[in-house]
């Protein structure tokens, strides 16, 4: 059983649900979570530690952090900085996406093909951008390199939690743009997991940079 919730518990922190720095639940949340004693969910814990997954700082837990946070400063360059943040993501994730398609496990495209089938065009912007960053954090999560993987993270928290986003995706003027990159980024992401779910890097490369150049595009040239 303690098995079983360190193996879930793990899952999460890959897919990014648990981050970097994040606090663990607490013994007595996880125990009525999976319904089992507190003896199971600490002996879970206590693996986590040794894998150097969790670290314990007191009496609380946290997801272990081995780099420091991501830190810019945009100047108010609402465009240039979406711009770099794509120009940075683009040198991380198309490399980090080809690993993880020739290192992935059957389970874990599975799962990428699940998260993916979830996307659809009637999507709210914010549904839409939490399924969004589960879908590229999961396939990530497959390329096997702990620091990689957090440090996309970190990238992504950039991105995810940027006013400049935030802005540009929020005004009303754009929403009929937006409702474009929806439905247009529905489409990418079932093209980038039916390549990944095939193993073939190539088609995952090719997949992921289309669909960035076109989120980048849309958002530079189309949004105001």
């Amino acid at each position: 059983m303690s098995s079983q919730i360190r193996n879930q518990l793990l899952e999460r922190i890959s897919n990014g649900e648990l981050p970097p720095g994040a606090q663990m639940p607490s013994e007595r949340e996880l125990s009525e979570k999976f319904e089992v004693a507190r003896t199971s969910v600490r002996e879970a814990m206590q693996g986590l530690v040794s894998m150097r997954v969790v670290a314990r700082r007191g009496n609380r837990s946290y997801v272990a952090e081995h780099l420091p946070g991501v830190v810019v400063d945009p100047h108010d360059r609402s465009k240039s900085f979406v711009a770099e943040l794509f120009e940075t993501r683009r040198l991380l994730e198309v490399p980090l996406f080809e690993m993880a398609a020739e290192r992935a496990t059957d389970a874990q495209r599975d799962r990428v093909a699940s998260v993916a089938a979830c996307f659809d065009a009637s999507l709210d912007i914010v549904e839409f951008r939490r399924l969004d960053r589960e879908f590229h954090t999961t396939i990530t999560a497959a390329c096997g390199n702990p620091l990689l993987i957090e440090l996309y993270g970190k990238v992504l928290d950039q991105l995810f939690r940027s006013m400049e986003f935030f802005t540009l995706l929020s005004a009303e003027s754009n929403q009929p743009e937006v409702v474009q990159i929806i439905a247009d980024s529905c489409v990418a992401h079932r093209r980038i997991a039916d390549a990944f779910s095939t193993g073939d890097a190539l088609a995952v490369r090719v997949a992921i940079e289309s669909h960035l150049d076109s989120v980048e595009q849309s958002m530079v040239d189309d949004l105001h």
